[in-house]
């Protein structure tokens, strides 16, 4: 049934968003650098003051603008469905961040451990919403913008747009803050790892999914 299929890949969506959203609160309590996409709403936090919920729903707004600049007259009005995927996401932010609280690991070890966490994390929860195949987040939807335009490769567009992104928030960590703030090595390796880790988690989760009842048509997906 179509409308049965919807409804699951809405919920399908909106779980690998709460799920990436925790993700996104391990890596920020482990102290060791923020994921690359979200390294800069959480500098824009500390400089501001405000929820970091907030400060992602603005800068992946932004993202959605700078896709229309890109795009012009190709742009696809539906994709303006990301900013209220892009509120959600960043509530489900701020909820993660309010229920681990100050949570950390004592020693380098237990940073490293809440980081891997964090990865596993995030890698589950990108999975599960590109596997339910209704709009690209804004850094995606951003990613496949600059691939077009640039005709390369995704993979290609994705290193050069998260590597501006942290480029971006050094700059206003060093100006703003007088040093640098939410970005270390933890960004290298999630960066390094977190797409690498996206493959695994979807054959081990995708089972389990389709195990409870949920029905993913291929055919609907973009």
């Amino acid at each position: 049934m179509i409308d049965k299929q919807l409804i699951h890949r809405i919920l399908l969506y909106i779980l690998g968003l709460l799920i990436l959203a925790f993700g996104v609160a391990f890596s920020i309590n482990s102290d060791l650098g923020a994921s690359p996409v979200s390294s800069l709403p959480f500098i824009l936090s500390l400089i501001i003051g405000i929820d970091m919920g907030v400060c992602v729903i603005v800068i992946f707004s932004s993202f959605i603008l700078i896709q229309i600049v890109i795009l012009r007259k190709e742009f696809k009005w539906i994709n303006l469905s990301q900013i209220a995927f892009s509120s959600i996401f960043g509530y489900f932010v701020d909820f993660a961040r309010s229920v681990l609280g100050d949570l950390r690991i004592p020693t380098y070890a237990g940073q490293l451990c809440m980081l891997g966490i964090s990865v596993v994390f995030v890698a589950c929860g990108v999975a599960l919403y590109v596997e339910a195949g209704l709009v690209n987040m804004p850094a995606e939807g951003l990613t496949a913008a600059i691939a077009y335009k640039r005709r390369t490769a995704f993979h290609n567009a994705k290193v050069t747009l998260d590597c501006a992104i942290v480029a971006i928030g050094v700059a206003f960590s060093l100006i703003f803050l007088g040093g640098l703030h939410g970005v270390r090595e933890g960004t290298i390796i999630s960066a390094v790892f977190g797409g690498k880790l996206m493959p695994v988690m979807r054959r081990i989760i995708m089972p389990v999914i389709c195990g409870i009842g949920f029905k993913i048509n291929d055919e609907m997906r973009p």
